[in-house]
């Protein structure tokens, strides 16, 4: 079986997504049109914000129904990112708070996918 290298989700407004990604992910997309912006990740993966007015063949998604994890380094880690999250204004659907795997806390994009840093509990 090949690998997953590429991660698409279907957004409302490509060029409001596009801007928002590229203020999370410090860099420009690699191609961008009026209906669709594409990123390339530092692990090599790619996502794309495909506009859900015009993806072909239609989709039946549930705005928002997408989870991104990013992991970090440590418990610091996590609250210094939640930190500069909250003061750039992004929602914050969870402030950060230790469950069963770790740290984590949960931000939203504009189409409220759900963006969830996490460092695993220590050994």
């Amino acid at each position: 079986m090949p690998d997953c290298a590429f991660v698409l989700l279907y957004v409302d407004r490509p060029d409001l997504s596009a801007a928002f990604y590229a203020g999370l992910l410090g860099r420009e997309p690699l191609e961008a049109s009026p209906t669709f912006a594409l990123f390339k990740l530092e692990s090599g993966m790619r996502l794309g914000l495909w506009s859900r007015h015009t993806v072909e063949p239609a989709a039946q998604a549930t705005v928002g129904g997408v989870e991104l994890g990013f992991p970090v380094a440590d418990y610091a880690a996590v609250d210094a990112m939640h930190a500069d999250w909250r003061d750039r204004g992004w929602p914050i659907a969870q402030a950060p708070v230790e469950l069963d795997f770790g740290r984590t806390f949960v931000a939203l994009d504009p189409d409220g996918h759900r963006l969830r840093v996490f460092s695993p509990a220590p050994e």
